[in-house]
């Protein structure tokens, strides 16, 4: 049998963190490990409870979760995060991306959905749509230079990679992209890999806001 996801909720609210473990503790494939308050107690939590994936509230009145997503991300073997708001917002969601969350999700989010995206995550994937993607790179736009650093970045890539990165910033999984480009697949994954390691990022949502930030997709 397949491991559970484990699973780490941190939310400022006892109410949600409590109703959060009830439903996704029950859910197939998933297994609620621990609860943290804040965002300063995610380090303490995570040396206690080994973690796949951190479902990270954003708004927290000690550290929130932009600046614990940034400094989870900075461990060794770091879990992936999903980042929790109630609000839409664009600025905090944004940054929690460049932190290094994998997607975000909505705490309106139906249940079963809430439990497909961890899966998702678990698994490599981003849970941000090109759509969405676009729209929070939208507000970014007549940021100086950002587009120009973009490129200088990756200019570090080979042009078979850059052809991956634009596939991810248009949102296409691997297997799409091993079709598109006549790769295998085990190919793909390896020049993600590299893409990954030659850019410093830790994930494919930064590939994708990396790519937007180009003007690459």
């Amino acid at each position: 049998m397949t491991a559970p996801i484990r699973v780490l909720v941190v939310d400022d609210d006892p109410l949600v963190r409590s109703g959060l473990t009830m439903m996704l503790d029950g859910a197939d494939g998933i297994s609620v490990v621990g609860e943290a308050a804040d965002g300063d107690e995610v380090p303490a939590a995570l040396d206690t409870h080994p973690t796949d994936v951190v479902l990270m509230d954003l708004r927290m009145p000690r550290v929130d979760g932009v600046r614990a997503t940034a400094r989870l991300r900075s461990r060794p073997n770091a879990p992936e995060v999903v980042v929790l708001t109630t609000f839409d917002s664009d600025e905090e969601i944004l940054g929690a991306l460049r932190a290094g969350a994998s997607g975000f999700l909505l705490k309106d989010t139906p249940p079963p959905q809430i439990s497909e995206a961890l899966r998702r995550v678990a698994a490599g994937e981003s849970i941000l749509s090109p759509s969405v993607t676009r729209r929070l790179i939208d507000q970014a736009v007549g940021q100086s230079g950002v587009a120009e650093q973009a490129r200088q970045r990756l200019a570090r890539l080979s042009e078979r990679e850059l052809e991956v990165v634009r596939a991810i910033g248009q949102g296409r999984t691997n297997a799409e992209i091993a079709a598109q480009m006549y790769l295998s697949l085990a190919t793909v994954k390896a020049h993600v890999s590299q893409v990954l390691t030659k850019l410093e990022l830790t994930n494919r949502t930064q590939i994708a806001l990396l790519a937007h930030d180009a003007g690459m997709a």
